[in-house]
């Protein structure tokens, strides 16, 4: 028994002089039991035989999106629902730039934007496209949106510059691929409540006060636990971010909203990660029309405390019930997150100093700490999507402590 039987990949080979080294992923995949079929730019062909790919996959190899097919679909559609998994090495700054941007004009990016599958990429280019400001921002975007990432390694380049750029090799590949392929449904039958996003207090119809929450904490960790087999309701506030797939959305604009929905849903669920940032504040009274300039140009806002939502979902708890909240601070980290964990009835709080590079607002990156009554614990620098399945792995140990 292979460890990917059962299992379809779909391979896309883009014209780089790493695409000889995707003839060995293809026949890796094969030797772990995978289906797989091979889709090919026309640059790629230029490298690399597609009859050589055919033949490791023993599949007809895909290079042209009005190919006449053996039997009638229409082939990027059918390849996309085939797919459990959607592999693209090498993945040029190309190929990056058309999925971040969402253009399909050959059968590789239309197969890949139709697909539902987890995608990953092993990127491969020269180390100054690598490091280009407009490949970094595609990967950023990429990553947003939930494209997994293998590599780049450093290394002598084909071109003989030295740098980050070399495609991970064909062993870390697939392994990677059996990762995502068969991760552990730990958390299957957990019903998991995920609250992400800001929360928006109305000052007038136009003007509204709230906070730099992008909400990618949240959703990371929304896709992870429903990765790992969770029913997950996501309690999202007003932010620009796709729902994981598989995950119930409820959207909420106030800080009262989000106190409703999670006074209507918190008791019947096993776990609850409030990674939202409700506004602690709004006006006494909004204004029922715009608020013009008059006189000096001051305006007075009286403000009142919002509910503390998180207060009251822990005042809730039921026994077996594991409630997780965040702290994002910018002083006194340990102290206010102790506080927090205490006040508010928590078994962990995740803490982050916001004011540190890498950790702060609608960053693709975090850095955190563990806190729980037994202790603390530091972690280093990683994505959000790293982070999401840390932060599901210790509530396990929680549950079982």
């Amino acid at each position: 028994m292979g460890a990917l039987d059962g299992k379809t990949v779909v391979v896309g080979v883009t014209g780089g002089i790493a695409a000889y080294k995707s003839c060995e992923v293809v026949s890796r995949l094969r030797k772990a039991g995978a289906r797989v079929h091979v889709i090919m730019t026309a640059s790629a062909c230029q490298f690399v035989a597609p009859l050589t790919f055919e033949t490791l996959s023993n599949n007809p190899c895909v290079t042209d999106t009005f190919d006449r097919p053996e039997r009638w679909e229409v082939e990027h559609v059918a390849l996309a629902k085939q797919a459990d998994l959607f592999l693209i090495a090498p993945a040029t700054a190309n190929i990056m730039a058309k999925m971040a941007h969402g253009i399909a004009d050959d059968m590789l990016s239309t197969t890949v934007l139709a697909t539902r599958a987890p995608v990953l990429i092993a990127p491969a280019m020269n180390t100054g496209m690598w490091d280009n400001i407009a490949t970094r921002e595609n990967l950023r975007i990429l990553l947003s949106r939930g494209v997994l990432t293998i590599g780049p390694e450093g290394g002598l380049l084909a071109c003989g510059d030295v740098g980050a750029g070399r495609m991970s090799e064909p062993a870390q590949i697939v392994e990677k691929c059996i990762e995502i392929l068969t991760a552990a449904q730990d958390m299957a039958g957990l019903r998991v409540l995920v609250t992400a996003g800001p929360t928006r207090e109305a000052v007038d119809p136009v003007r509204f006060l709230t906070n730099r929450s992008s909400g990618k904490m949240g959703y990371a960790i929304a896709e992870a636990a429903a990765r790992r087999g969770a029913q997950v309701t996501l309690v999202s506030g007003p932010v620009q971010l796709t729902a994981p797939q598989g995950v119930q959305v409820v959207p909420v604009q106030t800080t009262e909203d989000l106190l409703d929905n999670m006074l209507a849903l918190c008791d019947g669920q096993d776990v609850i990660i409030q990674a939202a940032a409700p506004a602690d504040y709004k006006p006494q009274q909004a204004a029922p029309q715009k608020l013009k300039k008059q006189g000096d140009g001051t305006l007075d806002l009286h403000l009142v405390p919002t509910p503390d939502v998180a207060k009251v979902v822990g005042q809730r708890k039921r026994p077996g019930q594991i409630l997780v909240g965040f702290a994002a601070e910018t002083e006194k980290l340990t102290d206010h997150a102790r506080e927090k964990l205490s006040s508010k009835n928590l078994d962990m709080i995740v803490a982050n100093d916001v004011t540190r590079p890498g950790a702060g607002f609608d960053v693709d990156t975090n850095i955190a700490a563990f806190i729980t009554r037994e202790g603390m614990e530091e972690l280093p620098l990683m994505t959000k999507r790293a982070l999401a399945d840390e932060i599901c792995s210790r509530i396990l140990k929680l549950r079982l402590a």
